[in-house]
């Protein structure tokens, strides 16, 4: 039977685990909650997707037959271009700026995806943005190359440095080949009717681990 998703997972998605006596409404509240795990693929079958977190801890997750998977592959940072729609985690700087930590460029059909600006949990502090490159330009000196972008987004717009040495992916639609023992994921998760349940895989091929 699937394990409980690991409580530093839930802990940094802010669920709240109901005691046995809890009320049941706060009980629903935590189980509809998602989390994200970044791993590597441990085992996998038709029905259980099995992961080792980045922390060590062994997840068992139900796979249902809709999961959706794509895989996430590199693209060069000259694919940025005006116009286009990213997604970036990034760390807040002094200036109001944002570093990149990596950049994920949208696919056409998938333009306005989580469009916003909101904390995020792949580092301490870290952030998304996803919007719309409205200018570029080369990031200032300091920086040794890379790009300074202006995103903007409903409500608001951010400036955004890239350095050359961030990971820049898109992603496409999965194959089951992607599935494999030692695959990089990361896995969006959620905890329906007491089991751990994997909604959405991100893979990458060959060692690659999706960045986000």
């Amino acid at each position: 039977m699937p394990s409980r998703l690991p409580l530093n997972l839930l802990a940094s998605a802010a669920l709240v685990i109901a005691a046995a006596a809890a009320p049941l409404a706060a009980s629903a509240q935590a189980a509809s909650e998602q989390v994200r795990i970044r791993g590597t693929i441990v085992r996998v079958d038709a029905k259980t997707l099995v992961v080792q977190d980045r922390g060590g801890e062994v997840v068992s997750l139900a796979r249902p037959a809709d999961m959706q998977l794509s895989e996430v592959y590199r693209i060069k940072l000259a694919d940025i271009k005006k116009g286009s729609f990213i997604g970036t985690a990034a760390m807040p700087q002094a200036d109001g700026s944002q570093k990149a930590l990596e950049v994920v460029v949208f696919p056409e059909a998938a333009r306005g995806t989580g469009e916003g600006h909101r904390p995020w949990d792949l580092l301490p502090q870290s952030t998304m943005t996803n919007a719309t490159v409205a200018d570029l330009a080369a990031a200032p000196k300091s920086v040794h190359g890379g790009q300074q972008l202006r995103l903007t987004y409903k409500g608001g717009e951010k400036t955004v440095i890239v350095p050359p040495d961030v990971p820049v992916v898109t992603f496409r639609p999965g194959t089951e080949a992607l599935l494999v023992p030692g695959a990089k994921v990361l896995v969006n998760a959620q905890e329906k009717n007491g089991t751990p349940t994997a909604l959405r895989v991100t893979a990458g091929r060959n060692g690659f681990a999706p960045p986000m």
